[in-house]
């Protein structure tokens, strides 16, 4: 996802079914669960045997440390105690270049990062790609040939920067997409308030403010600029009293509980931002199932599935852990 600032050792558990996931099954979280048109998963006890280690394949799984990051560090946990490895937790790691770091040191095997911060941040390129098969094709090509991390196949869910606002709100002032907000901020700029995160750098960011404001050929004014907390810029666009719109990230679950209207990105200015999970070459060399294994599991993790995901830890409370759990039995990934 957009870049934000922000072990212990776990058993071995053999599992000797084989669950098979295809497009018949709709459970849980997943949004159209199942959708992996007729595929199979197997995820079962002799997994990694078939690299010829038996069963002394060992992981080290890391993450970011904000809530959709450990929830896919868990899911990945998860899956690769059922697979028959033994998993070293250091997930919430912290900020995106410090995980990064540790998979190239080698302190970790292996973490789900977004296509677009591998491809700005890391590859440390410029330029946005706005189709989402040309962005993880550019950067999983690009990070393999210079620094040997590989990227497996992304999920279709999108955690990018979006502007919203109450449906209400919506409503009222007409506005539908940004380019109907640039017309607001034109016509009528004391109603066009914008809350910021204040722990963000999407004021001064390339990808952020300044490049929305040049690609749709509108300016803020700058006393309609409100930062605050992360958290306040969801309830106040809600509220609608201090802004009336919001810069939220679009996996967010409180865009669920609020039931928050995005704007559309007519345009299509906002980078993409899918999760994939990114092996070091040479582990993935070692253990090439785990394409095989993961890759039917990433096809379920739409933008919708992420949002419920992130709805169940940050609103009603429950941990990583126990969120990944339910969602890859409910989707009969795990027993």
């Amino acid at each position: 996802m957009i870049p934000r600032l922000t072990g212990r050792t776990l058993p071995r558990l053999l599992i000797l079914a084989i669950i098979i996931v295809s497009s018949g099954f709709v459970a849980g979280c997943a949004a159209g669960g199942g959708g992996s048109g007729g595929d199979e998963v197997k995820i079962s006890g002799d997994q990694f045997r078939l690299s010829g280690t038996q069963r002394d394949a060992q992981f080290a799984v890391g993450s970011e440390g904000f809530t959709e990051q450990e929830v896919l560090g868990n899911i990945a946990i998860q899956v690769l105690e059922t697979a028959d490895a033994t998993v070293i937790d250091r997930t919430g790691l912290g900020g995106n270049e410090a995980v990064r770091q540790a998979l190239e040191s080698g302190e970790i095997d292996l973490y789900w990062e977004y296509t677009a911060t591998g491809w700005l941040v890391h590859l440390s390129e410029t330029d946005s790609i706005s189709d989402p098969r040309e962005q993880y094709k550019a950067v999983a090509r690009q990070d393999l040939q210079e620094n040997g991390i590989k990227w497996l196949d992304p999920a279709p869910g999108n955690d990018t920067y979006a502007i919203a606002a109450s449906e209400k709100t919506s409503s009222d002032l007409g506005v539908e997409t940004i380019s109907d907000l640039k017309r607001l901020v034109e016509d009528r700029p004391k109603e066009a308030t914008l809350c910021l995160n204040n722990d963000d750098d999407f004021r001064t960011r390339f990808d952020g403010l300044p490049g929305l404001e040049r690609a749709y050929g509108f300016q803020f004014p700058e006393e309609n600029l409100i930062e605050m907390s992360v958290d306040a810029v969801y309830n106040a666009t809600d509220e609608a009293e201090i802004c009336n719109f919001g810069v939220v990230f679009t996996t967010s679950g409180f865009i669920r509980e609020l039931d928050l209207h995005l704007l559309e990105d007519d345009k299509d200015f906002f980078a993409v931002y899918n999760p994939a999970l990114t092996v070091r070459q040479d582990v993935f060399k070692q253990y090439p199932q785990l394409r095989k294994i993961f890759v039917p599991i990433s096809k379920e993790l739409d933008t919708e599935t992420l949002r419920k995901l992130n709805y169940a830890v940050d609103v009603q409370g429950e941990s990583p852990e126990r969120v990944a759990r339910t969602w890859l039995r409910d989707n009969d990934f795990i027993e």
